[in-house]
């Protein structure tokens, strides 16, 4: 069936709003993190971090909830500052990066929490096991530009999970009661996004 140019462009110009609010944002891995904290004989509070942490966003500027976001972080980045450790945590005790080298999260639900506040659930998959979880997101920022024309936007999601759900239950228990490595770890995310060049839409024929 052949359509004329008028045609065309009615059609387009009525399937126009289902996309022109979309756009797509790439994590900048160069300026993004994950970060951790679980607590160590009961006492204190070990931190670490993870880099190489990459994904997309695919944000509804009319429809925020109608947005969506995958991303992964390279497990075999695990840094807590002492390498032994580091050397422990890659280790089939707890995160066995030569089996499973990432860590994944891809969202199923985005809820307005408040001014510049979301709740994001989705899943997250870790040590082989996925498990739903809500990363509470404050952001995204405004849309600046940085000095070589790149449009960025920032935010930060923290959430609480149970290690043990995710098969990682190696411990050692205490004399004086307790165990060595907390159960809980606090994790919080940083990332910093970059809009990616939207691509040309071909040129019209006129077909008549």
């Amino acid at each position: 069936m052949k359509m004329s140019l008028k045609s065309a462009i009615t059609l387009l110009a009525v399937a126009a709003p289902s996309f022109a609010f979309a756009s797509t944002w790439e994590i900048d891995s160069s300026h993004s993190s994950a970060q951790f904290g679980v607590k160590h004989m009961m006492v204190s509070t070990v931190r670490g971090s993870f880099s190489n942490v990459k994904g997309t966003v695919n944000l509804d500027d009319k429809d925020i909830t109608k947005s969506t976001i995958e991303t992964t972080i390279d497990a075999t980045t695990i840094n807590t500052n002492e390498p032994k450790r580091d050397e422990h945590l890659k280790s089939p005790d707890f995160f066995d990066v030569a089996k499973f080298p990432t860590i994944t999260f891809k969202s199923t639900k985005i809820a307005k929490a408040g001014k510049d506040k979301l709740n994001v659930t989705g899943d997250l998959t870790m040590h082989g096991v996925t498990k739903p979880v809500v990363l509470a997101v404050e952001g995204p920022t405004a849309e600046t530009k940085d000095a070589w024309g790149n449009v960025r936007r920032g935010a930060t999601a923290t959430t609480k999970i149970k290690r043990s759900d995710f098969g990682l239950t190696w411990n050692k228990a205490l004399e004086a009661g307790g165990v060595a490595v907390g159960d809980e770890v606090t994790i919080t995310l940083d990332l910093e996004t970059t809009k990616k060049a939207e691509a040309a839409a071909p040129a019209a024929k006129d077909t008549k």
